[in-house]
This record gives C-alpha cells, structure tokens and sequence, in this order.
C-alpha cells in the first residue's frame, strides 16, 4: 500500500502537524465502487483513492486521523479539526457531550461552533469555555460562538449527525435576522 496526504497546496509533508486528506493505492485497492456512477469523484486523476479522512503524516509514516473531509474546518486557509475541539470541550468537568461545526464567515470562509451538552444541574458560559479551550489550541481554533443544546442528534450507530446541526445552526440564524 501506499499513503499520501493531500491538501489545498498539493501534498503534505510527512511532519506530523500538517494536515490533508489520506489518499491510498495498491493492489488491494478498488478502482472504483460496484454500481456507483459517482465513485470516480472519490479517486484522483492519478488513481489514488480519496478516503475521506483527514490525517497527519509523521516522518516514519505513521497515520493520526484528525476529522472528515466533509467535518473539518477550513478557516483562512487553515484547517481546524472538529474531533480535537470536540474531544476537548468533553474533557471539562461540566460538559457531557460537544459537538463542533463549522458555520460561514465573511472574512475566514469558516468558523467553529460549538454545541455542548452541559451535564446534568450544570451551566457553563462561552467565556468559561473559551478560557478552558485557551492554551490547548491556537487562539483562531477557539469557536466563534456556544450553544447549549439538550442533545447531540446521532446517526443509527451513535455517531454525531453534524448534518442536522449544521440545518439547525441555519434555521436558527436565518430566523433571528429575519425578525
């Protein structure tokens, strides 16, 4: 098999830090998907399969997934993972679950926000959290803006449905302009 990552510049270095799409190929490898008439999106010119995942690649080859191609944030160029702020904010003693999205900006094209579910009898202000977050991220990393939400919607096998919280962080700012 062979690895290599893949970003807005081109491949990445194998450093560690940057990150970019896991591109595969081999002999194992499909060439494409059984009856899928799209599955030629999923593989580059050059017949690397696109996987989705977004990773880090160190030196000696070893792979950390970060986020999804489709959950990461991309904010003035730079890519924020939503898995690292999310594991993050679940580590504060008042939060139960956290759930980060990217939301449009006029400036950095995206930006984080974060859902959090606050255990049960506590309450947690955006500026607490935003202090937790500091020092553990860079300063552009820190969502933009907090949420409490009563919980996280969830796919059929437990996986956060960022989806739906991406249509209701739209529905609830399309509605607070328009009144």
């Amino acid at each position: 098999m062979e690895i290599r990552g893949k970003n807005e510049t081109g491949l990445i270095p194998w450093d560690g830090v940057t990150m970019g799409e896991l591109e595969v190929r081999g002999p194992w490898v499909a060439s494409a998907y059984y009856r899928d008439d799209t599955s030629g999106e999923k593989f580059t010119a050059d017949d690397w399969l696109r996987t989705g995942d977004i990773v880090t690649i160190t030196e000696d080859g070893c792979i950390e997934i970060k986020d999804r191609s489709k959950d990461v944030i991309k904010s003035g160029g730079e890519w924020i993972s939503s898995i690292a702020l999310e594991n993050s904010l679940m580590g504060h003693p008042s939060v139960l679950e956290a759930a980060v999205i990217a939301i449009p900006d006029e400036k950095w094209v995206e930006r984080p926000f974060a859902y959090i579910v606050p255990k049960e009898g506590k309450c947690i202000s955006a500026d607490e959290l935003r202090e937790y977050l500091t020092g553990k991220f860079a300063k552009f990393w820190v969502p933009d803006g907090f949420a409490d939400i009563t919980a996280i919607p969830k796919t059929s096998v437990g996986k956060f449905l960022k989806s739906a919280l991406r249509e209701k962080y739209s529905k609830d700012h399309t509605e607070s302009t328009n009144h």
